[in-house]
């Protein structure tokens, strides 16, 4: 007898009941249903497949367009005796035969698969044989131009729908707007479609957005106010090692998470985060996938996100068990110019996307017309420098060259050049004063990487040899006469990425292509970062209205918890004498402050208290002395 949706929760999850709408969708599925889910974060999507596809025979086909989130469910099924099998990139011919035979004839329940896979005959074959009970599209919005991560090679997965006729679909995604959600519906040939919708609205979680000159003290004051674990992110490497040292110098127990994190590291580091043995994980997007920890209590996104859709998943992190939370993000005026500089000017021309391609494919010695499903390891940097180009133009012209299809881009971080230094930092001072050589690549080092003395950290070995005024060889030399002297621990990484080729070379052909839904990508990238100023920059709009309404919710009723909200609460309550009064007596009480510890310690919003400050210095009631604090003005 079949066993109940309820009784396979139970069997294989341990939980006696669903999350609000999980049913609904799982019963619509198992009806034969073409299906779209609409789940926040931490809505559980992948039980919504999962399940059902345990409940009927055959196996479940399961298309995600990211690799680590693939191996990360595939790892979750097995861990509960549940065969399942992911087909990611770097695998044989003669390997990939066998898996696809393994989902025919061994009883597999999941095989998840990159949409490029689709391309590939052998693979479109075998999915002809199997016995296919589900086709699950995971990260939907990546079928729609208009989505927040457009993938022109999900176009494709209506091939398997060709191949499997028969077998109903479900497609799901954390954030969508109306437009997009016509788009999913109309690219993977939808038959009267079941479309379920969990509202966005989440009435635990404040969103705060704050101004402020300093994020460090504000971030301190953050942590030191609220109680609970946090994800403090980031936009960069650097930040997250960084703000993770202050943290820790600050007696705040605290780690970093990133992508050139050590897989083994980053379990390990996830897991103490977990666990609670530490409070704060700061990181960069990377940190997101499969993340499963209900009680986090506050996000604090210390750089302003690049699309509204981004900001409300990383948001959504935050009081997944239903508890009061707080979702803050802290910006400066520098934050714009710095955000339209990394997400704007950055786009590659296509021009500068057909060159690029031209050079890498002369890079790797790829005849035209030849190429296609070959794999090549390179040295980004080494490129770069090879061919004078712009380290971040060109990075980006392989993310889009990945995004539509023409290669497959695989940072391989594990194969980063690392530095570890294992001597202390006196022992590194006597070295110096005796191998006045190495001097100054060692300080240019130590000036470079933070965080070099805890752990191996990944290092541009052409950066160090274009600030010290040497070259590579020199640099490589002085680091392993380092190493030989027992002061750092040296590894160096000849390749640090991988590019597989999907289509031959065709040169200006093969981009000419693509011109079009490139163009469209950059548009829409415009978009999203204006959309995410306007989004910080809005006040005169309660925050969870703005995001709902961007996702095409109506919800007139303010949250009265966002930062907006306490503002215009503050503002209507609160006169300007009734601050200034206050500011006074704090001062009666302490002598002298400064303006930052004046609005920490007095909890009214920070532009308020500010104004009277300034009011009661043009009265000549309160000065600024020789430390640059305020006192009152004595007669």
């Amino acid at each position: 007898m079949t066993q109940t949706p309820l009784a396979l929760l139970q069997q294989y999850w341990g939980y006696d009941q669903f999350r609000t709408g999980q049913q609904e969708i799982i019963e619509a599925v198992l009806e034969g249903n073409d299906t779209l889910a609409l789940l926040p974060t931490g809505g559980g999507k992948s039980l919504c497949f999962q399940l059902p596809a345990l409940a009927r025979d055959g196996i479940c086909i399961v298309i995600s367009p990211l690799i680590a989130l693939m191996q990360d469910q595939v790892n979750g099924l097995l861990q509960k005796n549940i065969k399942a099998i992911a087909l990611t990139s770097g695998i044989r011919y003669s390997e990939l035969d066998t898996l696809l035979d393994n989902c025919i004839y061994g009883n597999y329940k999941f095989l998840y698969l990159s949409p490029e896979r689709l391309k590939q005959d052998i693979v479109k074959q075998r999915i002809q044989q199997m016995n296919v009970n589900f086709i699950a599209v995971d990260e939907a919005h990546c079928i729609s131009q208009w989505g927040n991560d457009f993938r022109p090679s999900y176009l494709d997965i209506k091939t398997i729908r060709d191949l499997q006729p028969t077998a109903p679909c479900i497609a799901l995604t954390a954030s969508a707007t109306a437009d997009v959600v016509e788009d999913i519906v109309l690219q993977l040939d939808f038959l009267n479609p079941k479309i379920f919708k969990q509202s966005f609205y989440r009435t635990n979680l404040a969103y705060c957005v704050e101004h402020t000159t300093d994020k460090k003290y504000r971030l301190l004051q953050l942590l030191k106010q609220y109680q609970g674990t946090a994800i403090v992110y980031v936009r960069n490497r650097k930040s997250a090692v960084e703000l993770s040292n202050f943290l820790t110098q600050q007696h705040c127990t605290s780690t970093y998470y990133h992508g050139g994190v050590d897989a083994r590291e980053k379990t390990k580091r996830f897991e103490s985060w977990r666990d609670e043995k530490t409070r704060v994980i700061v990181a960069t997007n990377a940190f997101g996938m499969g993340i499963d920890k209900a009680n986090v209590r506050m996000v604090i996104h210390y750089t302003i996100p690049e699309s509204i859709e981004s900001y409300f998943q990383e948001a959504g992190r935050a009081g997944r068990d239903g508890l009061q939370s707080y979702a803050f993000l802290l910006y400066n005026t520098n934050d714009f110019s710095q955000l339209k500089n990394q997400f704007i000017k950055s786009l590659p021309s296509i021009e500068f996307i057909t060159h690029v391609y031209r050079k890498f494919c002369n890079y790797v010695q790829i005849s035209y017309g030849e190429g296609s499903q070959m794999s090549y390891a390179f040295n980004f940097n080494t490129f770069c420098n090879t061919y004078a180009l712009h380290p971040i133009q060109t990075h980006t012209t392989f993310l889009a060259l990945d995004r539509c299809g023409v290669i497959r881009f695989v940072k391989q971080f594990a194969k980063k050049t690392t530095i570890h230094i294992t001597a202390s930092s006196a022992q590194v001072l006597n070295y110096t004063q005796h191998n006045r050589v190495h001097e100054i690549i060692i300080k240019t080092i130590l000036r470079t990487y933070s965080g070099i003395f805890d752990d191996a950290t990944a290092v541009n070995l052409a950066l160090v040899a274009e600030k010290t005024n040497t070259n590579e060889t020199t640099v490589i030399d002085v680091l392993t006469a380092l190493q030989d002297a027992a002061v750092l621990t040296f590894n160096h990484a000849l390749t640090d990425a991988e590019i597989i080729l999907l289509v031959p070379r065709e040169d200006e052909r093969t981009i000419r292509r693509i011109q079009k839904t490139i163009t469209q990508q950059q548009t829409s990238k415009i978009e999203k970062v204006n959309a995410m100023i306007s989004f910080v920059e809005n006040n005169t709009e309660c925050k969870s209205i703005t995001l709902l309404t961007y996702f095409n919710e109506p919800h007139s009723k303010p949250c009265m918890v966002c930062s907006y909200c306490k503002r215009n609460q503050a503002t209507q309550n609160i006169p300007v004498d009734t601050i200034t009064k206050a500011i006074q007596n704090i001062l009666h009480q302490h002598s002298s402050l400064s303006s930052r510890a004046l609005v920490s310690s007095l909890q009214y919003p920070e532009k308020d208290t500010l104004l009277a400050i300034q009011k009661l210095n043009e009265r000549g009631i309160i000065q600024i002395n020789s430390n640059n604090q305020y006192q009152l003005v004595t007669l």
